[in-house]
């Protein structure tokens, strides 16, 4: 059997784990992104936790020559190297990470390679997860941005820019202030999808309809909200049925076979959820009226497991 490393680099920490060709993740660690530090600091550091897992499968028989990685950015999947990133992660616009860590671990030119961070994780639940069995899976995330990608037999769609699967970057009607001017996005322009349906979004939205400040972060407007608040329920509506439009909207564009929904919102419970699924089947076209809207399943191994079937 064969054996690869899946790597899941985000901008908070970084995970990786020894794939089987079977998918099942025998070994993992885990250790904080160094993301104020530089690309090439992340690669030394990234490059020393898979070192550690391919000395752990050594010392059982096992060899590891290839290692797939999903990171966060926008990543030219051809050279393996980051073509833009946001400030979450500083100095990694422009890493090379494929010849990086190929160089570092002393592996051969095409022995490493990368991809987008969500599209690995949607590979993952194509694969194992949610989508297993689906000729294609839409896979969207809410959490603290949102992000997505599009299956099609077992293969994201990547974009001819390598930008494909930003579906938190189109306009949404739900993403304007009271005065109805649209709202500042994460990505620099205005009224996108991201700016009202991800977690920093809800609870803004929830300080902006006067919520209580004492209410630090998105879990606690949820904590709120399900204790009767008014304001925290409405703010949790109205955030859900802006998810619930664009996973509808883009079931019309797309046509999948199934959509699966992950991140952190769609894990906050059923208040959550009933109302983005309410929302999205009022936005899809009849035909597409059975369309399965189904959450994630594979939880944080899934980028680790699509992210090894780059090379496995």
């Amino acid at each position: 059997m064969r054996y690869a490393i899946g790597v899941d680099l985000g901008g908070t920490k970084t995970a990786a784990g020894v794939v089987d060709a079977a998918g099942k993740v025998l070994f993992q660690k885990q250790m904080p992104t160094l993301n104020r530090d530089g690309g090439e600091a992340i690669l030394d550091a990234t490059a020393a936790l898979v070192s550690g897992l391919r000395n752990e499968a050594a010392a059982v028989g096992l060899e590891i020559s290839a290692v797939g990685m999903g990171s966060a950015g926008v990543i030219d999947a051809d050279r393996g190297a980051v073509i833009s990133a946001t400030d979450a992660i500083l100095g990694w616009a422009g890493t090379r990470i494929a010849d990086g860590l190929s160089a570092r671990l002393g592996l051969p030119g095409g022995a490493v390679k990368v991809i987008n961070d969500v599209h690995a994780h949607a590979i993952g639940e194509d694969w194992l997860g949610a989508g297993a069995g689906s000729s294609s899976t839409l896979m969207m995330a809410f959490g603290t941005g949102v992000g997505g990608s599009f299956v099609v037999a077992g293969r994201p769609l990547l974009g001819h820019r390598f930008v494909g699967g930003h579906v938190g970057h189109f306009a949404s009607s739900y993403a304007v202030a009271a005065d109805g001017s649209p709202l500042d996005c994460s990505c620099g322009h205005r009224g996108h999808v991201e700016a009202i349906a991800s977690g920093p979004a809800l609870h803004a939205l929830y300080l902006r309809n006067g919520g209580d400040s004492r209410a630090v972060d998105t879990r606690q407007v949820f904590a709120r909200a399900s204790a009767g608040d008014p304001v925290a329920l409405a703010s949790v509506q109205t955030s859900a049925r802006a998810a619930g439009q664009a996973v509808g909207g883009l079931g019309n564009v797309l046509d999948p076979e199934v959509v699966v929904v992950s991140g952190g919102l769609a894990d906050a419970g059923a208040l959550w959820w009933d109302e983005m699924t309410a929302a999205a089947a009022e936005e899809l076209m009849p035909p597409l009226a059975g369309l399965r809207i189904v959450r994630a399943t594979l939880g944080n191994t899934a980028a680790i497991v699509g992210a090894a079937t780059l090379v496995l």
